[in-house]
């Protein structure tokens, strides 16, 4: 019997046995921990441990909310709902494809977006940024106008557009893929003060001023890129990888962006475990690191003021 045929024999086994022995969505929930915990998958799409990993897979794939009360998590599950909660969790072990892939949900700023492998999975720190609606580096009360860069599943732009509800938001990203995903979001959420547009960075937008342009840009570079885990090669190279030193489009919004925000406004950029080479990059600038109760580095704060100086200082 050859390895995959093999395999194959195996997972039946297992699923077929989890189905005649297991009863409740609690069931599920312990046996898909023990799953996670006796193998080799990484976390860091929205969970960091097997326990959190598992509530969500089960939950979402029979439609219930994270929340969900005890009693209910002790309610029966039909024979079809255990088959497909059971193949879902040795997908996740076997073939190591992000949990939100699987259930294509994801929460970001406890809204729930559509997710596929078209796009990345939401997990950005700049979510805890959004709720406090960029205080205190701005006035809230007069936003009237924000760009999402690199926009992707459309996450980081519809929130904006929850928190700020008289502003008018603009998402865009290079790839069509992922603004046919940002409109099933949009629909989904029924947010009309957001608007999509497919662009390369700047290039193909209005001439517009925004009070604040926030980006979550790829920013892997080509080292890091061989060395990550499985579940990260599972989503679009695209999102993730941006010349060797993972900063090629940092650079370009660096050097454009100023022309694009209105006097006082504010860029903030994702470079996560790049931020030290953009710093070796711009020894004159005083990039501001901005810190997270939650979790999460590598975001950078500059003003106008500041940006029009690199584009300034790169024309010499």
């Amino acid at each position: 019997m050859n390895h995959s045929i093999y395999a194959s024999f195996i997972e039946e086994k297992t699923i077929k046995e989890a189905i005649d022995e297991l009863v409740s969505v609690q069931d599920f929930i312990r046996w898909a921990c023990s799953q996670f915990e006796s193998s080799d998958i990484y976390y860091g799409h929205g969970t960091d441990n097997a326990w959190d990993e598992s509530v969500t897979l089960v939950l979402q794939t029979v439609n219930l909310p994270l929340d969900t009360p005890d009693i209910v998590l002790q309610s029966r599950l039909t024979t079809t709902e255990k088959e497909f909660i059971a193949s879902r969790i040795l997908k996740r072990v076997n073939q190591k494809i992000p949990v939100a892939y699987l259930t294509n949900k994801a929460i970001f700023c406890d809204s729930q977006y559509y997710v596929d492998s078209r796009v990345l999975v939401p997990r950005s720190p700049i979510a805890e940024l959004i709720e406090n609606r960029f205080e205190p580096w701005v006035n809230s009360n007069h936003v009237e106008n924000i760009l999402d860069l690199c926009t992707g599943s459309g996450c980081i732009a519809i929130a904006c557009s929850q928190y700020f509800p008289e502003a008018i938001v603009d998402g865009s990203d290079i790839s069509s893929d992922c603004i046919e995903v940002a409109e099933i979001n949009r629909e989904n959420l029924q947010q009309d003060n957001v608007a999509f547009y497919q662009s390369d960075l700047f290039s193909q937008l209005d001439e517009k001023k925004y009070d604040i342009i926030v980006s979550n840009p790829p920013y892997v570079d080509a080292e890091d890129y061989l060395e990550i885990p499985a579940e990260f090669l599972a989503e679009p190279k695209l999102g993730l990888t941006s010349g060797d030193d993972g900063l090629d489009l940092t650079y370009k919004i660096l050097a454009e962006a100023h022309q694009y925000l209105n006097d006082g406004g504010i860029l903030i950029v994702e470079v996560g475990n790049s931020a030290q080479a953009l710093e070796l990059a711009y020894p004159k600038v005083e990039f501001l690191w901005l810190d997270f109760e939650r979790g999460g580095h590598g975001v950078f704060l500059l003003d106008k003021k500041q940006l029009k100086a690199i584009s300034l200082e790169n024309k010499h």
